[in-house]
């Protein structure tokens, strides 16, 4: 009797010695855990296509910081795509679907979370020429060089990834302990300081560079708005609407680092959380949340975004010539 328990306690029953043991969650905590990230990972892929399509079919948007935000929804529909549905998976007691898949799994995440951080430092970066170097901005940030800085995103993602795992992809599972286990190993590091540390300090930096500036900028609007001319107030209403884009995706960088810090920092901590724990599963499911958030704010702050949501769910995107329609 208590042999046919121990079975039932294991993933592989019939490899007695080398199966590992089930980490059962609670039945409560288990059925809240795959509802509530099933729904988000549902809720994260809808939105970010509707940013995708919105950006793509309205000629309006296609504008350079709004090429940033498509390849950030990009990586963010991958995240609700791939990386959430994965995340649910490593909830279960087993891992059933073999070292290679589990390996790629993590091949995918380590390309799109790490691409949806350097898109962040470019939205930065973009904001920061704008507000600071407005005369050189047309030039530096051109779609066409803008497509370049993305290509080069998510070329470094997939090289970073590729290297990151390198010896996981060569030797899938040779870190398992046990079968039933899905488990890499990295450089944590390495990983921490290339993925988190500077990345985030440069946002960080940028946007600080670009609230002093902003507020610069607005002290010397209201003090000097009654003796502006009818030529010099089209300039003010240019920094003005720049100020307001930077205001906007501040609040996208700002959501991005609360999401993203608990994960980095318990990792930064060094300490060890089990694969299907409560806890685990909450720091990783904050981490991804991000993907979910992002759109939206768009929602809220950006009233493009709504009335092109609104012409695509209407099915008025269907008709000859939408894509010209007037969305700013």
């Amino acid at each position: 009797m208590m042999e046919s328990v121990e079975e039932a306690e294991l993933c592989f029953p019939q490899l007695l010695n080398t199966s590992c043991k089930k980490h059962m969650l609670p039945h409560p905590e288990a059925v809240l855990t795959y509802t509530l990230m099933s729904s988000v990972s549902l809720l994260t892929v809808s939105l970010n296509l509707l940013v995708i399509i919105s950006i793509s079919h309205f000629r309006q948007l296609h504008t350079p910081t709004n090429l940033l935000l498509l390849s950030l929804a990009v990586s963010d529909l991958l995240v609700g795509l791939i990386v959430m549905p994965f995340q649910i998976l490593l909830t279960e007691p087993c891992w059933l679907l073999g070292d290679l898949v589990c390996v790629l799994c993590f091949f995918l995440g380590f390309i799109t979370v790490p691409a949806s951080t350097v898109n962040m430092l470019l939205i930065s970066v973009d904001r920061y020429v704008a507000i600071c170097d407005p005369l050189h901005y047309p030039t530096k940030f051109t779609p066409k060089t803008v497509q370049v800085y993305v290509f080069v995103c998510w070329g470094c993602a997939v090289v970073y990834s590729f290297m990151i795992l390198f010896d996981n992809l060569k030797q899938p599972g040779r870190y398992n302990s046990c079968y039933g286990e899905c488990v890499i190993n990295i450089t944590g590091v390495v990983h921490i300081v290339i993925s988190f540390i500077i990345p985030i300090s440069s946002i960080i930096i940028l946007y600080m560079r670009v609230f002093v500036v902003a507020v610069s900028q607005a002290r010397s609007m209201r003090s000097h708005i009654a003796a502006v001319k009818l030529q010099r107030s089209v300039t003010v209403t240019v920094k003005k609407s720049e100020l307001k884009a930077a205001r906007t995706l501040g609040v996208v960088v700002a959501v991005f680092l609360m999401c993203y810090c608990p994960y980095y920092c318990i990792s930064l901590s060094g300490s060890e959380l089990i694969m299907a724990s409560s806890t685990n599963s909450f720091i990783n499911f904050l981490l991804l949340l991000n993907s979910c958030l992002n759109p939206g704010i768009y929602a809220l702050l950006y009233p493009w975004f709504r009335k092109s949501v609104k012409i695509i769910v209407t099915l008025q995107i269907l008709q000859p010539h939408s894509c010209q329609t007037n969305i700013l």
